[in-house]
């Protein structure tokens, strides 16, 4: 395989905060399946180890649901309680003695929790447009939920992780405060305006910045598309999305994770940026670009395509390149193609672009893959 444009730049260590990272690679959170009772078990630290060992300097747990009774019905997710903090911090001792760093992601389901048990809440209880499941939370609960991503957010500090990543993209509960058509609320917290939509995100921010303290990282995930609306905006316009990073620049955050489905498709037709690159532009942080890095299909096609994903390996590295070079992201996320090969960032940085394990649809179901 050809070589792709210079690389090198995507391996010179960053400084955030008080963490230095040896590169710019990052495992987004992906859920693995190996869990019991919300609890991680010893495959899940072996799995993460195993890629930080192949190169990964920064990586990021799967969706671990905060610890509050309403926030997912999945059984086989991932918690992050008392109970379940020997779990993770196994995981996080693995991570860091195999040469990498890990952050926890905070994670609450809001409407797309599937029972509806009465427990199921959301900013208007919806999950999206059409689809009406459980109801709008008070505005005491509001505060129950503020309280329980912070709860979270000190277990995973005392478990000895770098930060952690507040999830709040692809239509779940933060994602759904952020977004006009799931939040109508009018008593602050939702409406037209995005600046109180973002309210309840940044509060929980700001409270598990005032929590932690200054030193610990908080990354913050957000996307524009949903799994059921790929059209969806959570910013029409730049300027709103200006005000929204602004806002939570200033609650506290340190890093930006902006998914998107193709981390090269222009956010708005006038600019070749892409989200990543308008997000950086507009908020001064650094931010994660994520999105078919070295693959021909996004992830939602990847449910139902079978064969190889990655013949495009050595073009989209270039397109990586050239973008890394303009000053659009600071680092990049790589999901399917860890899920396949753990030694994939350091075979990208040796060039041994032959030797990748391709990424195939059956990766995902021999993992209980969700996303």
């Amino acid at each position: 395989m050809p070589s792709p444009t210079d690389l090198s730049g995507l391996f010179a260590p960053l400084r955030i905060g008080q963490l230095v990272l040896p590169n710019r690679f990052v495992m987004p959170g992906m859920q693995r399946g190996f869990t019991r009772d919300g609890i991680p078990l010893p495959e899940l630290a072996e799995y993460y180890a195993r890629r930080a060992a192949g190169g990964v300097g920064l990586i990021i747990g799967e969706s671990a649901a905060v610890d509050h009774c309403s926030a997912t019905a999945q059984p086989i997710a991932a918690r992050l309680t008392h109970k379940t903090r020997d779990g993770w911090a196994r995981c996080i001792e693995a991570v860091h003695e195999a040469g990498g760093h890990m952050l926890l992601q905070l994670w609450h389901e809001g409407a797309l929790r599937k029972d509806d048990d009465g427990l199921t809440l959301s900013p208007s209880g919806l999950g999206y447009a059409g689809f009406v499941h459980g109801r709008a939370a008070s505005t005491v609960e509001l505060g129950e939920l503020r309280d329980a991503f912070v709860a979270s957010a000190l277990i995973a500090q005392r478990t000895g992780a770098d930060g952690v990543e507040v999830h709040a993209a692809h239509g779940y509960l933060l994602d759904q405060f952020l977004w006009g058509a799931t939040n109508g609320r009018q008593d602050g917290y939702g409406g037209p305006d995005i600046a109180n939509r973002a309210r309840l995100p940044a509060e929980i921010v700001a409270a598990i910045r005032h929590a932690c303290g200054p030193d610990f990282l908080i990354s913050f995930r957000f996307s524009q598309w949903k799994e059921h609306d790929y059209a969806a905006r959570i910013a029409a316009t730049p300027d709103e999305l200006r005000i929204l990073v602004t806002i939570l620049r200033d609650a506290g955050v340190d890093l930006l994770h902006a998914s998107t489905r193709r981390f090269w498709t222009p956010e708005w037709s006038d600019s070749r940026l892409s989200l990543a690159g308008w997000t950086r532009c507009l908020s001064g942080l650094p931010t994660i670009t994520v999105g078919s890095v070295g693959l021909d299909r996004d992830v939602m096609e990847s449910f139902t395509c079978e064969g190889e994903a990655n013949p495009a390996l050595a073009s989209s590295l270039a397109k990586l390149a050239d973008r890394f070079a303009r000053g659009e992201f600071d680092l990049v996320s790589i999901g399917r193609s860890l899920i396949s090969d753990p030694d994939w960032v350091a075979k990208v940085r040796d060039g041994a672009f032959d030797a990748i394990r391709p990424f195939r649809k059956s990766d995902i179901a021999s993992l209980g893959w969700a996303g």
